[in-house]
C-alpha cells in the first residue's frame, strides 16, 4: 500500500490509554490521517511512502496542544513583566487599543506559529482580536488553529464593535464557517465574568451552543479577580457560571487557580474542562491551580502557555515541566507525575477541546499531528523512560521535525512553509 508519509526508526510514544511505547517503531500517514502504528520493519514491509522521515535515535510523540493562548501577544513580548494580573491588564488593554490591526495581528501570529512549530506545538486555542487574520496566517502555514469571535465589553475595543454589533457579527462568522473539519471545531470566546455581565454571558453562551461551538473563558485566575466578580455580581466566577447554567462539557475554563471545593465539584459534575497555565500563573503571582484536586475529581485538564506577554514563551514543553514540578511543592512528589503532565499536553488537551477522538495520541484513525524529538543531546542520555525525558529533561530546541495533518512543517529544524527571517523582520518592523 502506498502512503504519503512514513516516520520510522525511533521509539514511538503513542500516548494511548495503555501508554504504549513502540521501540524502533513507525507511523504511517495517508491523506492527513494515521493509518498504522507499529514496529518499523513491519510497517516498512507493508507500506511504500512518497515521503519518509528517518527518526532513528529519536522519540516520536503526538503533537503538543496549547489549550490557552493569545498568539498575537508576541507583538508585546517583554513589555509587561513583573506586575500583577490587574497591572498587566491595565497596560495591555491600552497597548492593544493602540497597536492592533488585522495586519499587525497576522504578522504577530506568523511569528507565533514559527515559534510553536519549533517547540513541537501542532495546534492551539487562540483567544484574541481580529481572529480572521490569525486564522488566515495559520492556514497559510498549514498549522492547526482553533479560534473564533471574542467577546470582551471594554471601552474602545480594537475592532470598534459594540456588544450588540459583535453578537450579529459573530453569528455571521459562525454561519459562514464550513462544516467542522477534521481536527477543528467552531469556538466562541467570552473573555471573563469581569468584562461581561451575566446577561451578556448568557447571550454569548447561547449563541455558541446554537452552533455547537466550544466556549472558552477566563475564570478564577487570581484572588483579586474572584473578589471583583463577587462584588459586581454577588458570586464567585465559577459559582456565577454554574448558577446561570453555563458550565458544561462544551466549556473550557482558562486558569481556574482560585477554586473552592464546591466549585471543583461543579466542574466535575458538569464535565467542564480546565486549561492549566502554570508558567503564566506563577509569573503573574496568581498562585497555583489545584490541579491534583481537579484530576482526583475527574476534571479534564489540558495545558496552556497563555500569551507571550504573561509567559514570554509559547513553549508547551516548558509548561509540561512546570506542571510536573510546581504541584510537588506541597510535599507530595506524586501530585502530578511525568506521564500525567505529558498527557495534559497531548491527549487531555485534545479532550479539553472536545477533539479527543481526532487528536492527542498516535493511533490509527486520528489526524497525523506528530513530533520527532532528537534524543542525541547529553541532557537526554541515557533514554531510560520517555515520559521522564519529556517532563524533566527535554527542551523545545530538541524538537527536530514537526508534522501537522500529515504535512511536514519543520524538517531537520528548518521550517518548510514559513520564511523565518522574513517573519521576524516583518514583526520587528512593526515594533
Amino acid at each position: 500500500m502506498s502512503v504519503d508519509l512514513l516516520v520510522h526508526g525511533g521509539d514511538v510514544l503513542t500516548v494511548d490509554e495503555a501508554g504504549t511505547v513502540v521501540r524502533g517503531g513507525a507511523v504511517a500517514v495517508h491523506e492527513g490521517e494515521i493509518v498504522a502504528v507499529g514496529p518499523a520493519p513491519e510497517l516498512r514491509a507493508r507500506f511504500t511512502a512518497d515521503e519518509e522521515i528517518d527518526a532513528g535515535g529519536c522519540l516520536v510523540l503526538p503533537g503538543l496542544i496549547n489549550t490557552h493562548t493569545h498568539l498575537a501577544m508576541t507583538l508585546l513580548r517583554g513589555r509587561a513583566d513583573d506586575v500583577t494580573l490587574q497591572g498587566f491588564l491595565e497596560r495591555v488593554l491600552r497597548w492593544e487599543a493602540e497597536l492592533l490591526t488585522p495586519k499587525n495581528v497576522a504578522a504577530a501570529v506568523r511569528l507565533a506559529v514559527a515559534e510553536s512549530l519549533r517547540a513541537g506545538v501542532t495546534s492551539a486555542l487562540d483567544m484574541y482580536w481580529f481572529h480572521e487574520a490569525a486564522e488566515q496566517a495559520a492556514r497559510e502555514a498549514g498549522w492547526r488553529l482553533l479560534t473564533g469571535p471574542t467577546f470582551m465589553d471594554v471601552p474602545e475595543p480594537p475592532d470598534g464593535l459594540a456588544f450588540e454589533d459583535r453578537l450579529a457579527w459573530a453569528r455571521r462568522d459562525l454561519l459562514a464557517r464550513e462544516a467542522a473539519r477534521h481536527g477543528r471545531r467552531p469556538v466562541v470566546f467570552a473573555h471573563s465574568a469581569y468584562t461581561l455581565s451575566p446577561g451578556q454571558l448568557t447571550e454569548v453562551f447561547a449563541l455558541a451552543r446554537e452552533f455547537g461551538a466550544l466556549v472558552h473563558i477566563h475564570a478564577a485566575e487570581n484572588a483579586t479577580e474572584v473578589a471583583t466578580v463577587e462584588v459586581k455580581h454577588g458570586r464567585r466566577p465559577v459559582e456565577l457560571l454554574d448558577s446561570l447554567g453555563l458550565l458544561g462539557p462544551d466549556v473550557l475554563l482558562a486558569h481556574a487557580v482560585d477554586l473552592t471545593g464546591p466549585e471543583i465539584a461543579a466542574l466535575a459534575r458538569t464535565g467542564t474542562a480546565v486549561a492549566h497555565c502554570p508558567v503564566s500563573n506563577l509569573k503573574l503571582g496568581c498562585g497555583i491551580a489545584p490541579v491534583p484536586r481537579l484530576l482526583s475529581a475527574g476534571v479534564t485538564v489540558g495545558l496552556g502557555t497563555d500569551g507571550a506577554v504573561s509567559s514570554n514563551s509559547l513553549d508547551v514543553l516548558g509548561a509540561v515541566r512546570q506542571a510536573a514540578l510546581v504541584h510537588k511543592a506541597g510535599g507530595d512528589p506524586t501530585a502530578v507525575g511525568a506521564e500525567q503532565a505529558v498527557r495534559m499536553a497531548t491527549i487531555e488537551g485534545a479532550r479539553a477541546l472536545g477533539l479527543g477522538e481526532e487528536l492527542g495520541s498516535l493511533e490509527a484513525g486520528k489526524r497525523a499531528d506528530l513530533v520527532v524529538l532528537d534524543l542525541a543531546a547529553p541532557h537526554l542520555r541515557p533514554a531510560h523512560d520517555p515520559w521522564s525525558a519529556l517532563a524533566y529533561a527535554a527542551h523545545s530546541a530538541d524538537v527536530r521535525d514537526t508534522v501537522v495533518d500529515g504535512r511536514v512543517l519543520m524538517r531537520d529544524r528548518t521550517l518548510t512553509t514559513l520564511d523565518e527571517r522574513a517573519v521576524i523582520a516583518d514583526l520587528e518592523a512593526l515594533v
